[in-house]
């Protein structure tokens, strides 16, 4: 095997392919990277066979091949070479790559092609193309709240496709974020409900292109990006029942200033403790209250202007799960329905034109 090609036009791939690539794992073969070089291009591919990730980069292929190097080692490499500049791989015996840029050269041990994982293909026949960076502000309303434990359900995001619309939501247990877009563009009156990993969202928010089509099969969720595919292993369990958890007819209403509730909230968790960040909020009247103690430090207490409907009431919550709602919405106002000290509230942006945001947050002993 033995190609050219220009350093920025590769460093890219290299730099999305790090983010699936295994780094820590008990196959070597893992940490590596399937380069294919054929015609006028060469196709890279990294996997940890949960997600995989393959792309073609334009290169002056002079002699077709196959092989698998460290994909750690290569992006370093490739990264402090100069810029604006070729860069040759040339395959030597004993499964060697050789890799020169100017007056720097490299040999890298690589590990053959039959060794490497088969990644799964995709057909795309299913024709469901989405806005990319819609989806990708819809990921950042939901991400946050995807919880890292044992069950695997909670371990993604639900993302349901109807005709004209689709949602994404996501649950820790504690909190519930749910977002919807109407696309008027999206003809498909099947409905698919499908999990799709954390890791997997998180590798989504990184590319960048208008459209990004979807599709999948029995195991696997495909998307494509322009020339980047990424292949996510489906995760098979039932996701909650989240429409039950969402709560209804709440009679205290309130109408808050987004930033000062942000800075309201951040000022008065200098003092909570560390593990609980729990604040205390009263509502009365037209003000709105916060307090915080830390046995060890002291204590803060805040107030901001509110519209307020309803009776008074105090209540607790983790200041950093309010933070990760309010940090982002887009609209200046929220709205944020309760309806006891012990049941979770509801919170939503005051105005979003054909999209919907939600919020669903458990209230903390205080």
């Amino acid at each position: 095997m033995r190609f050219k090609v220009l350093r920025e036009k590769i460093l890219d791939e290299l730099q999305l392919l790090q983010g699936v690539v295994e780094k820590r794992t008990t196959m070597p073969i893992l940490a590596n990277i399937l380069i294919e070089a054929k015609e006028n291009q060469i196709e890279m591919t990294g996997t940890d066979l949960e997600v995989g990730f393959k792309t073609k980069v334009e290169a002056e292929v002079e002699e077709e091949g196959a092989l698998t190097i460290s994909g750690k080692r290569l992006f370093d490499i490739v990264k402090l070479l100069p810029e604006e500049q070729k860069i040759s791989f040339i395959e030597k015996n004993d499964l060697v790559m050789e890799i020169k840029c100017g007056k720097s050269q490299f040999k890298v041990l690589c590990m053959t092609k039959e060794d490497y994982p088969l990644i799964p293909e995709a057909k795309f026949e299913k024709k469901i193309i989405l806005p990319l960076e819609k989806f990708k502000e819809m990921i950042d309303r939901v991400y946050y709240a995807i919880a890292q434990e044992q069950r695997y359900y909670l371990n993604g995001a639900l993302f349901i496709v109807k005709n004209k619309k689709i949602d994404l939501v996501s649950t820790d247990g504690h909190r519930l974020a749910y977002t919807s877009e109407e696309l008027p563009e999206l003809d498909y009156k099947n409905e698919i409900r499908v999990i799709i990993a954390k890791k997997t969202l998180a590798e989504l928010r990184k590319l960048n292109d208008t459209y990004l089509d979807f599709d999948l099969d029995e195991n696997n969720l495909f998307f494509r990006s322009g020339q980047r595919i990424l292949i996510s292993r489906l995760i098979e369990t039932k996701f909650p029942n989240f429409e039950a958890v969402i709560p209804k007819n709440n009679p205290v209403v309130l109408f808050i200033n987004k930033e000062a509730f942000i800075n309201a909230i951040r000022r008065v968790a200098l003092i909570t403790t560390e593990r609980a960040k729990a604040i205390k909020l009263e509502i009365e009247g037209e003000s709105l209250k916060l307090f915080s103690s830390n046995p060890e430090i002291g204590e803060a207490r805040d107030e901001i202007e509110i519209e307020h409907h309803g009776p008074n009431l105090e209540i607790g919550f983790n200041s950093q799960y309010l933070l990760d709602f309010l940090t982002n919405v887009d609209s200046s106002r929220i709205k944020f329905e309760l309806k006891d000290e012990n049941s979770a509230a509801l919170m939503t942006p005051e105005n979003m034109e054909g999209s919907q945001y939600l919020y669903v947050l458990m209230p903390m002993k205080f």
